[in-house]
């Protein structure tokens, strides 16, 4: 606590700081005055009105200081002043004009009401001009300095724009100069704001970088959708400079916009995707209080769904994976709550031991092996991880009484091509057939996820700063893809949406054609594509497919209450089969045998129906490069399309097998095999 003579020696400080001011106040409503009262007699003023006018003035002092006092016009920072403060002067100039008419029209009238009344509208400007005059400078000195820093355009001339051209005018040391507005809105193009024009719609962009030598473009809209993102893209790339946006409305703070809320384009700012809408309040009161183990909680997927998890308050967090390294980074991200869980799912009694020391309420299993050409060549190690670990999960989860427990799954579990996608797909039969009568365990089904690790995403990012080549497998090879955030919040929603035995799938927007994905990748890196940066095609691998699917016909698909998921009514095997076919897959792994594994894997998934080869229409190299901008794999004019391996490659005009579902007189885009 501060002392009274401290107190005093700060008020005196804030006095004599005032001061200055407050005397420039005084001449300003005298000059005011007595301005206004030569005007009011033809610049000849008797001298009995003169004599009132001192009395006048006398009285016009106290009103004006003591008024500019309440509306704390004294005491401020004037350089950075804004609409409020220009409020407060209105309103102490207001205040004196109604005080000093009504004291003159009630007691002696010392001056003509008129001068009362316009020499207090003079005085509030003259005050206003001199409070503002570092800002009124400072707008000289911004086109001064204009050249100084880069040219900006800023697409989009509503509230965010305007907050955005305010800020770079406020803050010229960030380098941004605010040089032309384009916004769509007829009524607002021609129009000025803050000195900023605006120039046209969007769509004149080209033209306006080249006339006014733009450095930069902002698309200055919060949240704005996938086609409007890309068609800024678009037409920066056209016009040859950089487009940076403004972030998702959440992360914007107190949603004032700023120029340090400007980022770089992203990739999935591209695909198209609309704001995830989440119910908080149901995912909170899923978890709020309660136990929640994860398993593979180092992985992308795992370590999202922990810090998801940990920020609707549960009672502990149990982060669980193999990983030593993986398990010790993510838990710097977590709070004191996160308990750290070295194991690995295969191992049963190590799983068992884990689930009954803690005791969890809630289960998500995202530990899995995921690499598809990995696990052709390492089928065991699929089968004792995606589906061994999962048994073992499942089993130590009813054993403990665990309430919901939520199995994250992937779109390659359906008609799978893979033995990734063949484990995953035992899984959920696991999950869904192995499942106590009254817990309520699902599977959630999705998606690419991008950023994820050993994802297209970062392969690309990789052999892009390299200076390529960018290798993709197929030109007509297509994937869905996701955030993982916004992945993740939809698992957590479906988990409160499940009763048990259902597999929701998560609404995964249109698929992305994977070379327009690299070509995408290579422009937002300022490459140019087949110029900077080569795009090599390279040939289907075994187990990948060219189209993804997210259900088959025989999985009913109804709609459920949030519009971004859906629950389908799945095909699954009953609980003895898949019983046995665990004891026959673990049997196998122990001897070692890759191919008997293989084919008992895909024996219970089954073949979905009777496939038969038909021909595919010839491709030629030359087309495929100008319509894509690729070069073939060897250089040669010759390019696997995706048939399967064989020892001698298929030139691009041959016809390549492919597959027909006749069951479903649907073609599959999946290639046949030699």
């Amino acid at each position: 606590m501060r002392g009274p003579l401290e107190r005093l020696a700060a008020a005196a400080t804030r006095v004599r700081g005032d001061l200055p001011l407050a005397l420039l106040d005084a001449v300003l409503i005298v000059a005011a005055l007595g301005g206004v009262l030569t005007l009011r007699y033809d610049g000849v003023v008797p001298a009995a009105a003169w004599a009132r006018f001192e009395a006048a003035a006398l009285v016009a002092l106290g009103v004006t200081i003591t008024a500019n006092r309440l509306w704390g016009l004294y005491g401020q920072i004037w350089r950075h002043a804004s609409v409020h403060e220009a409020r407060r002067i209105a309103l102490a100039g207001g205040t004196v004009m109604v005080t000093l008419t009504t004291v003159f029209a009630v007691g002696p009238r010392l001056l003509p009401l008129s001068v009362v009344i316009l020499g207090s509208g003079l005085y509030t400007m003259l005050a206003g001009a001199v409070r503002f005059q570092s800002r009124l400078f400072a707008l000289n000195r911004r086109h001064e300095d204009e050249q100084q820093g880069l040219r900006v355009a800023v697409l989009g001339a509503g509230e965010s724009g305007a907050m955005l051209v305010r800020d770079m005018l406020r803050t010229p040391k960030a380098g941004l100069m605010p040089v032309a507005m384009l916004d769509d809105d007829q009524h607002k193009q021609g129009r000025s704001c803050m000195g900023v024009r605006v120039v046209g719609p969007l769509a004149d962009l080209p033209r306006v970088v080249d006339e006014l030598g733009v450095h930069q473009v902002v698309l200055a809209i919060a949240g704005p959708s996938g086609s409007l993102v890309r068609r800024a893209a678009a037409l920066a790339d056209e016009a040859g400079v950089p487009l940076r946006v403004l972030p998702d409305v959440g992360e914007i703070v107190n949603g004032q916009v700023t120029v340090r809320d400007l980022r770089d384009l992203r990739i999935e700012d591209l695909l198209g995707r609309e704001q995830i809408q989440t119910d908080l309040d149901a995912v909170r009161g899923l978890l709020h209080g309660r136990r929640v183990l994860i398993t593979g909680a180092g992985g992308s997927i795992g370590s999202e769904i922990a810090r998801q998890v940990a920020a609707c308050d549960p009672a502990e967090v149990f982060v669980l994976d193999h990983d030593e390294t993986h398990l010790h980074d993510l838990c710097s991200e977590l709070p004191p709550t996160a308990t750290q869980v070295l194991a690995d799912i295969r191992e049963r009694d190590a799983v068992f031991r884990v689930f009954r020391r803690c005791r969890p309420d809630v289960v998500f299993h995202a530990a899995a092996h995921k690499h598809v050409p990995l696990l052709e060549a390492h089928p065991i190690e699929a089968v004792r991880t995606n589906v061994v670990g999962t048994a073992n999960v499942v089993a130590a989860a009813a054993a403990v009484g665990v309430d919901r427990l939520v199995f994250i799954s992937t779109d390659k579990a359906v008609r799978p091509s893979s033995v990734m996608g063949a484990s995953k797909r035992l899984g959920e039969d696991i999950v869904l057939g192995c499942r106590p009568e009254d817990a309520r365990y699902c599977a959630v089904r999705f998606g690419n996820v991008l950023g994820s690790r050993g994802s297209v995403t970062p392969t690309f990012l990789r052999q892009i700063s390299s200076g390529g080549p960018v290798t993709i497998t197929d030109a007509r090879m297509t994937r869905f893809f996701m955030s993982i955030p916004e992945a993740v919040q939809l698992v957590l929603q479906a988990a409160t949406m499940a009763d048990g035995g259902e597999v929701f799938i998560l609404e995964m927007g249109e698929p992305v054609r994977i070379i327009d994905l690299a070509q995408r990748m290579i422009r937002l890196a300022g490459r140019r594509v087949g110029t900077d940066v080569e795009i090599r095609v390279t040939g289907v691998r075994p187990g990948e497919k060219l189209v993804e699917e997210l259900h088959t016909e025989d999985e009913r698909l109804l709609r459920t209450a949030h519009p971004s998921i859906g629950q389908l009514l799945p095909a699954t095997a009953d609980r003895h089969a898949v019983d046995h076919v665990i004891v026959r897959l673990t049997a196998l792994s122990d001897q070692g045998a890759d191919d008997a594994v293989r084919r008992a894997l895909f024996g219970h998934v089954g073949p979905v129906a009777r496939r038969v080869p038909v021909a595919a229409p010839p491709v030629r190299p030359r087309e495929l490069e100008s319509l894509l901008h690729i070069r073939t794999g060897d250089g040669t004019g010759h390019v696997n399309l995706g048939a399967a391996p064989a020892p001698a490659r298929q030139t691009a005009g041959s016809r390549l097998p492919w597959v027909i579902d006749v069951t479903t007189e649907s073609e599959r885009w999946s290639p046949s095999s030699t």
